[in-house]
């Protein structure tokens, strides 16, 4: 990095930038970003140092374009950029330990889980699996299925987040 009030090298720049596309790609492949912020993120990419054709482009698109030619535009400026798609399992597997995470620090509430598939998500350690089969299916299901003990579920699902964001992961990635 540059001296003090000065702009980091470009090389570090860029390197950041693909390390941050890289972590952008392993979220949108999990369902974590939509298409419509990714013109966004391309301008981004591109203010931190990277320069590929497709990423100028994409970066000019509205976000209310189309979301089938928004996503082709994405893979291609990926690749562009040499990063490949994560693959979606590696993907929501990454997602699980952040979605962990995001419930320690009191970002999302236990009921926020119920709101997507997880239970569909094919784990790969004992941590994900303890952690996912603590998830309802619907939010319908925490009161259906746990009745008066959501305070016992909510400390094991605590318990569990904690033993999963602590685990090393068997695929490093995202």
């Amino acid at each position: 990095m540059g001296a003090e009030g000065t702009r980091p090298e470009p090389e570090l720049s860029t390197r950041s930038g693909l390390r941050a596309l890289g972590e952008v790609a392993c979220r949108y492949r999990a369902g974590e970003i939509a298409p419509e912020e990714l013109p966004m993120i391309a301008a981004e990419a591109l203010a931190a140092g990277l320069d590929t054709p497709t990423l100028c482009e994409l970066a000019g698109w509205p976000r209310n374009a189309d979301t089938r030619d928004i996503r082709d535009l994405f893979e291609r400026a990926l690749a562009e950029s040499g990063i490949d798609l994560p693959d979606r399992g590696l993907a929501r597997c990454h997602a699980l330990r952040r979605m962990a995470a995001r419930l320690l620090d009191g970002e999302l509430t236990p009921a926020d889980l119920a709101t997507d598939d997880w239970w569909e998500t094919e784990v790969q350690t004992e941590e994900e699996r303890s952690f996912v089969v603590l998830i309802p299916q619907c939010d319908c299901c925490i009161e259906y299925t746990l009745g008066l003990d959501q305070r016992a579920w909510a400390a094991q699902l605590h318990d569990a987040a904690r033993a999963l964001t602590l685990s090393p992961q068997l695929q490093p990635g995202c």
